[in-house]
């Protein structure tokens, strides 16, 4: 789809045939990564007067940028009854579609298929073997059929069978050099510029910020202290379990291709509460999968706000969500009015999109 051409809320502009429903649920169930999140960094210094609302330049003036303000001026604010000291001013975020883009596909479910084409030259079976003659051939309506079985053995040969140091090398040299084929630009660089900005200012006001994603951990880790300033000791993902072996010479981590934790909806609130160990009073989302995430925080004693960003800017990113295949907004869509959750519109709030791009 060209750059400046629209398209109606609802559906993902600019893309191909979509990934199908069943293979993005699935590949954001296994978590296509590894490892598990850890506990809270210290508490931040001393507490620092709210910055100005300025310092959120890509946010265009309106009720979002307002509700965001309003409540870290209240939490900030001795005087205020809604102050907070700083070791409960903690934030959760969900990474695809909210920090960064999820359009045509998730981008780690893309790494995983990346991954298999540059391995074929070195399995000639693959070629009459599915599922990786599909991928290899880029047979769309094939991976349309995809389910568990297939994204398993996927999943066996591009994030399992390694150790942990080679996996992130792997990530890493993948995150650096492949590009988006509708923006052509590394995929590490369709980050929100507004969402960074906004993890920045949370931090100059005392907020913990994490990470709380359907993605995989460890690929997520692999960025998320460049592209965001969150370390990943604060980055909480869906993950495959791992094995500790060793021999006489060293020990070492091997990720197997076995489910371990599934962050998405529900499993939301539980690595929350298993990673994190305290009720956060910030949470952003942007899908149905971020629900329940949403409503744990904010219905918690004291202020809370949840935020929804709603994917409805077709010529700068993709207007997209009730009939969606990834990032699907539908329930979320619906009750936000009433649970209070301001709905964040990339339209109208974000005066620019991407983390590289001109104003």
């Amino acid at each position: 789809m060209a750059m400046g051409s629209r398209q109606p809320a609802g559906k993902a502009a600019g893309t191909t045939r979509p990934a199908p429903r069943t293979l993005l649920r699935a590949a954001a169930a296994l978590a296509v990564a590894v490892g598990a999140g850890c506990g809270p960094t210290a508490d931040a210094g001393p507490s620092e007067p709210p910055q100005q609302a300025s310092s959120l330049e890509s946010w265009n003036e309106g009720p979002a940028k307002a509700a965001i303000v309003d409540f870290v001026g209240r939490i900030t604010d001795p005087s205020s009854a809604d102050f907070r000291p700083e070791a409960e001013r903690i934030a959760v975020f969900d990474n695809d579609g909210t920090l960064w883009a999820e359009q045509p596909m998730y981008f780690q479910l893309i790494y995983a298929l990346d991954q298999v084409r540059e391995m074929a030259p070195e399995h000639p079976e693959w070629v009459t073997e599915e599922p990786f003659a599909s991928v290899i051939r880029d047979d769309q309506e094939a991976l349309a059929g995809f389910g568990l079985p297939e994204l398993m053995q996927i999943l066996a040969v591009s994030h399992a069978g390694m150790t942990k140091e080679a996996f992130d090398a792997r990530a890493r040299e993948w995150q650096q050099t492949a590009r988006h084929p509708r923006f052509d630009r590394l995929y590490s660089s369709l980050t929100y510029r507004p969402m960074v900005e906004l993890l920045e200012y949370l931090r100059a006001n005392g907020f913990q910020t994490w990470i709380v994603s359907g993605g995989g951990v460890d690929f997520l880790r692999n960025f998320s202290e460049e592209a965001y300033g969150i370390p990943p000791e604060q980055v909480v993902g869906s993950s495959l379990k791992s094995e500790y072996r060793s021999d006489a010479s060293s020990p070492w981590i091997v990720k197997v291709p076995e489910l371990g934790s599934v962050d998405d909806k529900a499993g939301k609130p539980v690595n929350i509460d298993l990673h994190i160990g305290r009720r956060p009073i910030l949470a952003f989302g942007n899908s149905d999968g971020d629900f329940e995430m949403l409503e744990y925080i904010t219905t918690g004693d004291g202020a809370r706000l949840g935020l929804i960003l709603h994917h409805d800017d077709a010529d700068r990113e993709w207007a997209y969500d009730r009939d969606s295949h990834v990032g699907r907004l539908d329930r979320g869509l619906d009750e936000a009015a009433a649970r209070g959750w301001v709905l964040v519109s990339m339209a109208r709030d974000f005066s620019v999109v991407f983390s590289e791009q001109q104003r």
